[in-house]
Protein backbone atom coordinates (compact mmCIF):
# COMPACT_ATOMS: atom_id res chain seq x y z
CA UNK A 1 0.00 0.00 0.00
CA UNK A 2 1.11 3.37 -0.59
CA UNK A 3 1.84 5.90 1.83
CA UNK A 4 -1.01 8.33 2.22
CA UNK A 5 0.03 12.38 0.54
CA UNK A 6 0.29 13.54 4.23
CA UNK A 7 2.94 11.20 4.96
CA UNK A 8 4.60 11.53 1.93
CA UNK A 9 4.87 15.36 2.83
CA UNK A 10 5.74 15.15 5.99
CA UNK A 11 8.41 12.18 5.47
CA UNK A 12 9.99 14.71 2.80
CA UNK A 13 10.03 17.78 4.72
CA UNK A 14 12.39 16.22 7.23
CA UNK A 15 13.93 14.01 4.63
CA UNK A 16 15.01 18.05 3.17
CA UNK A 17 15.44 19.11 6.35
CA UNK A 18 18.18 16.67 6.89
CA UNK A 19 19.95 16.92 4.02
CA UNK A 20 20.24 20.42 3.91
CA UNK A 21 21.67 20.36 7.26
CA UNK A 22 24.15 18.45 5.98
CA UNK A 23 25.28 20.97 3.74
CA UNK A 24 25.32 23.47 6.56
CA UNK A 25 27.12 20.96 8.35
CA UNK A 26 29.89 20.50 5.53
CA UNK A 27 30.29 23.98 4.66
CA UNK A 28 30.83 24.60 8.73
CA UNK A 29 33.55 22.08 8.59
CA UNK A 30 35.43 24.36 5.81
CA UNK A 31 35.47 27.37 7.43
CA UNK A 32 37.25 29.15 9.87
CA UNK A 33 35.56 30.37 12.96
CA UNK A 34 36.06 34.02 11.73
CA UNK A 35 34.67 33.20 8.73
CA UNK A 36 31.53 31.56 10.18
CA UNK A 37 31.11 35.46 11.89
CA UNK A 38 32.38 37.21 8.80
CA UNK A 39 30.32 40.06 7.20
CA UNK A 40 31.17 42.24 4.49
CA UNK A 41 28.74 44.77 5.47
CA UNK A 42 27.35 45.88 9.28
CA UNK A 43 23.76 45.17 7.77
CA UNK A 44 24.91 41.45 6.32
CA UNK A 45 24.46 38.57 8.55
CA UNK A 46 27.18 36.20 8.78
CA UNK A 47 27.16 32.06 8.32
CA UNK A 48 27.19 32.06 12.23
CA UNK A 49 23.74 34.26 12.69
CA UNK A 50 22.05 32.52 9.46
CA UNK A 51 22.89 29.51 11.30
CA UNK A 52 21.26 30.83 15.04
CA UNK A 53 18.38 32.06 12.80
CA UNK A 54 17.75 28.58 11.41
CA UNK A 55 17.66 26.90 14.52
CA UNK A 56 15.64 29.83 16.01
CA UNK A 57 12.65 29.29 13.37
CA UNK A 58 12.55 25.30 13.57
CA UNK A 59 12.41 25.44 17.14
CA UNK A 60 9.58 28.33 16.96
CA UNK A 61 7.20 26.92 14.36
CA UNK A 62 7.95 23.15 13.96
CA UNK A 63 8.99 22.14 18.15
CA UNK A 64 6.89 24.92 19.97
CA UNK A 65 4.21 25.73 16.73
CA UNK A 66 3.10 22.21 15.86
CA UNK A 67 4.88 20.68 18.29
CA UNK A 68 3.44 22.55 21.35
CA UNK A 69 6.65 23.21 23.33
CA UNK A 70 7.52 25.98 25.06
CA UNK A 71 8.29 28.90 22.54
CA UNK A 72 11.79 30.44 24.04
CA UNK A 73 12.78 32.24 20.86
CA UNK A 74 14.74 34.95 21.39
CA UNK A 75 15.43 35.73 17.31
CA UNK A 76 16.45 39.44 17.67
CA UNK A 77 19.41 37.85 19.78
CA UNK A 78 19.94 35.36 16.78
CA UNK A 79 21.28 38.44 14.76
CA UNK A 80 23.09 40.46 17.03
CA UNK A 81 25.17 37.64 17.86
CA UNK A 82 28.85 38.91 16.95
CA UNK A 83 30.70 35.23 17.48
CA UNK A 84 31.39 33.74 21.07
CA UNK A 85 30.17 30.71 19.82
CA UNK A 86 32.42 27.55 19.25
CA UNK A 87 31.99 26.48 15.94
CA UNK A 88 30.20 22.96 17.67
CA UNK A 89 28.18 24.39 19.49
CA UNK A 90 26.59 26.33 17.20
CA UNK A 91 26.21 23.27 14.67
CA UNK A 92 25.17 21.25 17.80
CA UNK A 93 22.15 23.93 18.47
CA UNK A 94 20.76 23.61 14.68
CA UNK A 95 21.03 19.50 14.95
CA UNK A 96 19.52 19.76 17.75
CA UNK A 97 16.44 21.76 16.76
CA UNK A 98 16.36 19.39 13.67
CA UNK A 99 16.59 16.07 15.61
CA UNK A 100 13.02 17.81 17.57
CA UNK A 101 11.22 18.91 14.50
CA UNK A 102 11.95 15.48 12.60
CA UNK A 103 10.34 13.63 15.64
CA UNK A 104 7.61 16.26 15.99
CA UNK A 105 6.74 15.49 12.22
CA UNK A 106 7.12 11.73 12.55
CA UNK A 107 3.97 12.26 15.04
CA UNK A 108 1.95 14.88 12.86
CA UNK A 109 -1.54 13.10 11.65
CA UNK A 110 -3.71 14.12 8.00
CA UNK A 111 -5.95 15.31 10.29
CA UNK A 112 -3.41 17.28 12.20
CA UNK A 113 -2.04 18.88 9.07
CA UNK A 114 -5.41 21.28 8.70
CA UNK A 115 -5.52 22.21 11.81
CA UNK A 116 -4.78 25.75 12.51
CA UNK A 117 -1.75 27.17 14.90
CA UNK A 118 -0.77 30.93 15.32
CA UNK A 119 3.11 31.21 15.38
CA UNK A 120 4.85 34.75 15.36
CA UNK A 121 1.14 36.52 14.93
CA UNK A 122 0.18 34.14 11.70
CA UNK A 123 -2.61 31.97 11.75
CA UNK A 124 -1.97 29.27 9.27
CA UNK A 125 -2.54 25.60 8.97
CA UNK A 126 0.19 22.71 10.50
CA UNK A 127 1.22 22.23 6.75
CA UNK A 128 1.51 25.62 6.00
CA UNK A 129 3.83 26.37 9.35
CA UNK A 130 6.11 22.81 7.69
CA UNK A 131 6.27 24.22 4.46
CA UNK A 132 7.42 27.67 5.41
CA UNK A 133 10.06 26.29 7.85
CA UNK A 134 11.65 23.93 4.69
CA UNK A 135 11.37 26.84 2.16
CA UNK A 136 13.42 29.09 4.44
CA UNK A 137 15.27 26.46 5.64
CA UNK A 138 16.44 26.40 1.95
CA UNK A 139 16.71 29.80 1.16
CA UNK A 140 19.22 30.43 4.24
CA UNK A 141 21.24 27.27 3.37
CA UNK A 142 21.76 28.51 -0.26
CA UNK A 143 23.19 32.23 1.64
CA UNK A 144 25.33 29.18 3.54
CA UNK A 145 26.76 27.90 1.00
CA UNK A 146 27.00 30.56 -1.36
CA UNK A 147 28.88 32.79 1.26
CA UNK A 148 31.02 29.47 1.79
CA UNK A 149 31.82 28.93 -1.93
CA UNK A 150 32.91 33.13 -1.60
CA UNK A 151 34.99 32.94 1.21
CA UNK A 152 36.76 29.53 -0.15
CA UNK A 153 36.65 29.15 -3.46
CA UNK A 154 35.82 25.91 -3.49
CA UNK A 155 33.08 23.92 -5.41
CA UNK A 156 31.48 22.33 -2.78
CA UNK A 157 30.87 19.28 -4.68
CA UNK A 158 27.04 18.86 -3.92
CA UNK A 159 26.18 18.53 -7.54
CA UNK A 160 28.86 16.70 -9.17
CA UNK A 161 26.96 13.59 -9.57
CA UNK A 162 25.21 15.49 -12.52
CA UNK A 163 27.67 16.35 -14.22
CA UNK A 164 28.21 14.52 -17.85
CA UNK A 165 31.28 12.62 -18.19
CA UNK A 166 33.96 14.35 -20.53
CA UNK A 167 33.84 12.86 -23.67
CA UNK A 168 37.00 12.40 -26.07
CA UNK A 169 35.03 13.02 -28.79
CA UNK A 170 34.74 16.12 -30.60
CA UNK A 171 31.12 17.22 -31.05
CA UNK A 172 30.34 17.87 -34.45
Amino acid sequence: MEPAMDQIFLQASSKTLEQLLSRIRDCLAKLKPDEIWSRGHENENAIGNLVLHLSGNVRQWIVSGVGGAPDTRARDAEFAARGGMETRDLLGRLESSVSEATAVLGKVTADRMTQHVTIQKYNITVMEAIFHVVVHFAQHTGQIIFATKMLTGEDLGFYKHLKAAAHAEKTP
